[in-house]
């Protein structure tokens, strides 16, 4: 469907996180745009006084609750350069009608790629053997007590079996030879949908993943439902020297709970790309752990991916304000 704004007027379009130029410039060829991060405090009180008269939002990882919503009385679209919408109030967004849009799909396959990063990285202990390198530690080969794991051959848990989490299964089945089982709440048709796995990935429980994976990773969604999912009792379930890797949002992990399991319990070690308060605190001890290899929420971050999630939501947002059907409208009927 091409776009057509022959007809449009033009419209008041607040962008609340930098756009690459070329996406800012698509913009403002056919509305009024503020440009203004509310993160930054100088930009604040031009945020707050463009959202009065703001039609389209376009931005993201900034919450959008209903205090915010009741400043912005002709906001008819929200367009959010991500894929996750935990930092929208979608009942506040249903209930004034207020559209949103997201980006799935073109960073799917840079997320898998970081997450079985992340379990290469941990399995093979690449981060902290590279340091010891770095550090001039280096001093003799190394012996046993620094060797890492193989990853091919071992079983891969995905926890959420959507976009992400398949073509983790692909790297990984595919790739490395790994059997895969994944727990998803939705059913997934492998023979019809993914005729390249049959065979080599399985359905199973919630539990039954935590049980029998050698490493296990979380591709899910946050929601009210996953929130704080993976706890003691979970991590209790784990298989003596498993691996656990958070590619998703850090809030499903209760934080005290995983780094019990590694001090206390058998978690071998873990790999996390997100964390519950971002950046992560320089007092958490998940920044300096031994068995912790840390990222700073790089799942979709490279320079293609970036680009094309903001090519995306700028078309989102013209899509909307033209009043035709955006490529990639939210869902609300899929919350509570």
């Amino acid at each position: 469907m091409s776009l057509n704004t022959a007809d449009v007027a033009r419209k008041k379009v607040l962008v609340f996180r930098e756009l690459p130029p070329d996406q800012l410039a698509r913009l403002r060829s056919r509305h009024e745009v503020t440009v203004a991060n509310p993160r930054v405090p100088a930009q604040l009180p031009i945020f707050h006084a463009a959202l009065a008269d703001a039609e389209g939002l376009i931005g993201s990882s900034y919450p959008v609750d209903a205090a915010l919503l009741a400043r912005a009385p002709h906001l008819k679209v929200i367009s959010s350069v991500s894929v996750g919408v935990d930092n929208y109030d979608l009942k506040a967004l249903a209930a004034r009608g207020v559209m949103l849009c997201h980006t799935p799909g073109v960073l799917t396959e840079t997320t898998a790629d970081t997450v079985f990063a992340l379990i290469m990285a941990s399995s093979r202990r690449l981060v902290e053997l590279a340091n010891l390198v770095r550090e001039g530690r280096w001093t003799r080969n190394i012996g046993e007590e620094l060797f890492g794991w193989d990853v091919h051959g071992k079983t891969l848990g995905i926890l959420g079996f959507g976009r992400i989490g398949q073509a983790l299964a692909r790297r990984a089945a595919l790739g490395f030879g790994m059997p895969v089982l994944y727990h998803n709440l939705q059913v997934v048709d492998v023979a019809k949908d993914l005729p390249a796995l049959l065979g080599k990935v399985s359905a199973a429980s919630f539990d039954e993943v935590l049980q029998r994976a050698d490493i296990v990773a979380v591709v899910l969604p946050l929601s009210p439902q996953t929130r704080g999912l993976i706890g003691a009792r979970e991590f209790a379930l784990m298989k003596p020297g498993a691996i656990f890797i958070n590619g998703a949002r850090g809030a499903i992990v209760q934080e005290q709970a995983l780094l019990q399991a590694l001090d206390h319990g058998t978690l071998r070690a873990a790999g996390l790309d997100v964390f519950a308060t971002e950046p992560l605190p320089l007092d958490s001890p998940l920044r300096t752990h031994p068995k912790v290899t840390a990222l700073p929420h790089i799942g979709s971050a490279t320079l293609e991916t970036r680009h094309a999630m903001a090519e995306l939501a700028t078309s989102n947002l013209l899509y909307a304000l033209a009043g035709q059907r955006p490529p990639a409208v939210f869902d609300f009927s899929a919350i509570s």
